[in-house]
């Protein structure tokens, strides 16, 4: 049983899913805030690779992103500081991010080192769903990494069991069609969620886009195992404190 499957298995509800960037606030700053958020209630963590063209981030992850380029953060320098993660960081870690840097480092190669440096699963929005079954599939799979799909209120049913078929680990239930730190009230999508509940997909789902705080934790969780919070923890590392007390205070305001 893999970590994710182990974490879903022991926490049916309430799944907390932090973003963070790697290489920010500070380049060498990816294991300590990953510690932090181990450290602080994250019952998982998704670490995002900086990518000058985030198609599915908004401004803020976007602005965390740029600042962890100039910083120097590339996928070799990401490797080498996850060489020795798992001494520290027991609970799983997904690595989030998009095609052209990984198929530039070389997509087998990517994998493999994934998988020795103890990652768990990738995210990756604009891998399609063909392309996975025809071809990157097969190496995802060889190396042991659950692979997690994005769905969306606009996600057909036929499509949506399709893509909870080729998903592992969980489903990534975007709560509305838009960018990443987006201000639509998620209560809105309630109806959404219900729907997903009600499909019994062989995934958990954990909700993200849109979670903030404690209220939209809580509607995000009424449905689904739990929900995944990005943009606004960026925002509260931004905040001049230091990574373990920004850390702490924000995940009080969530569990």
């Amino acid at each position: 049983m893999t970590r994710i499957e182990e974490l879903f298995k022991r926490k049916q509800h309430k799944v907390l899913n932090v973003y963070c960037t790697a290489g920010f606030p500070k380049l060498n700053s990816t294991l300590e805030v990953m510690t932090a958020l181990q450290n602080h209630g994250a019952d998982l963590i998704e670490l995002g690779m900086p990518y000058s063209d985030p198609l599915a981030d908004g401004e803020v992850i976007q602005q965390s992103g740029a600042v962890a380029l100039q910083n120097g953060m590339t996928i070799s320098i990401l490797f080498e500081q996850l060489q020795a993660m798992r001494s520290a960081i027991h609970v799983p870690v997904i690595l989030m991010g998009y095609m052209n840097p990984v198929i530039q480092y070389g997509f087998e190669n990517f994998c493999a080192k994934a998988a020795e440096v103890g990652i768990d699963g990738l995210i990756l929005p604009d891998l399609p769903m063909y392309e996975f079954e025809s071809e990157y599939g097969a190496i995802i799979k060889k190396h042991q990494l659950n692979l997690i799909f994005l769905v969306t209120p606009e996600t057909r049913e036929d499509r949506l069991r399709k893509i909870d078929e080729l998903s592992s680990g969980f489903l990534y239930a975007v709560s509305s069609s838009s960018t990443t730190g987006n201000n639509k009230d998620i209560s809105e999508q309630e109806a959404y969620f219900q729907k997903l509940q009600e499909m019994n997909l062989k995934n958990p789902i954990l909700v993200g886009f849109g979670i903030k705080d404690r209220p939209t934790f809580e509607t995000a969780s009424k449905y689904t195992s739990g929900a995944i919070i990005g943009s606004a923890y960026i925002k509260a590392l931004s905040n001049g404190q230091d990574v373990d007390t920004a850390t702490k205070a924000f995940l009080q305001t969530i569990i």
